[in-house]
């Protein structure tokens, strides 16, 4: 298992939009930073694909997500995002060359 912690900043781009008053962060922008970490980890080769994801609770602005992965017999690679002790979000990920 390989894990990751990124800092989703407090002034990124997408907050002022999502939403006004009450930003979170949307799950485009965790599912990048997800697929950033897997590169950051030395998986450089292919495409990679989203098999499935799942959104479980906000990601704010300012939040440290830990993203951890874990390989499966098939080739594929699950992944969840936790942010402190809750999972944000979890799902699966392949890469093909």
């Amino acid at each position: 298992m390989n894990s990751v912690e990124v800092l989703i900043p407090v002034d990124h781009p997408s907050v002022a939009g999502h939403f006004p008053g009450n930003p979170i962060i949307p799950g485009a922008v965790l599912l990048s930073e997800v697929v950033a970490a897997w590169h950051d980890i030395g998986n450089t080769q292919g495409v990679v694909t989203l098999r499935t994801a799942k959104f479980l609770s906000p990601t704010r602005p300012g939040d440290r997500v830990a993203i951890e992965f874990d390989g499966s017999p098939t080739g594929s690679v699950k992944f969840t995002c936790s942010v402190g002790t809750t999972v944000v979000a979890s799902g699966t990920l392949s890469s093909a060359p």
